[in-house]
């Protein structure tokens, strides 16, 4: 018996409902597998820099969202539980950790630049263009950079939450313990 499939609400999902594209039909415009496809849709992989490039022109088609959206501003009653310390951790680490390789590659994409600036000002007739940027490196840069930030202000997010998450714990042992 076939599994239900999962709805998805992914960027790629959005790009091929909106032009009425199969997975495979995708997949070939962004030169990549239909089963990459898939996982992305299905959460088990992620969008990748460079995939995301080759997604943004189509993306870029999509309507804006719709204003009738439900607003994610609404609170949980106060008689709900802390949330999990554990989860809410490993996710502020993974989300720290991610952050740290995208500005790792941000750093070498910056020092590319860097270098070659150096050298058009050394040598102004000389072979610069060889280690400049492309457009695509730029791109590229802007999406790492957005992305980092991005991830930090989640980490950052994650903290506040611990700190509460945290109190209830060491309350709740104490309690435990008297």
């Amino acid at each position: 018996m076939p599994r239900k499939s999962i709805s998805s609400n992914t960027l790629m999902q959005a790009v091929r409902r909106y032009f009425g594209l199969e997975q495979q039909e995708l997949a070939t415009y962004l030169g990549v597998t239909r089963a990459h496809v898939a996982h992305v849709e299905a959460g088990r992989r992620t969008l990748s820099s460079a995939l995301l490039l080759r997604l943004t022109p189509l993306a870029r088609h999509l309507p804006a969202e719709s204003e009738n959206a439900p607003a994610l501003t609404e609170t949980l009653p106060s008689s709900a539980p802390a949330p999990d310390a554990q989860e809410l951790e490993w996710r502020q680490h993974q989300c720290r950790h991610r952050a740290g390789r995208l500005r790792r590659e941000l750093v070498a994409l910056h020092q590319r630049a860097i270098h070659a600036e150096r050298w058009a000002a050394a040598h102004p007739e000389g072979p610069a263009h060889a280690a400049t940027l492309t457009p695509a490196d730029v791109a590229r840069y802007h999406l790492l950079r957005l992305q980092a930030e991005a991830l930090e202000t989640e980490a950052a997010a994650l903290a506040s939450l611990l700190e509460p998450a945290r109190n209830s714990q060491f309350s709740a042992g104490a309690d435990a313990g008297t």
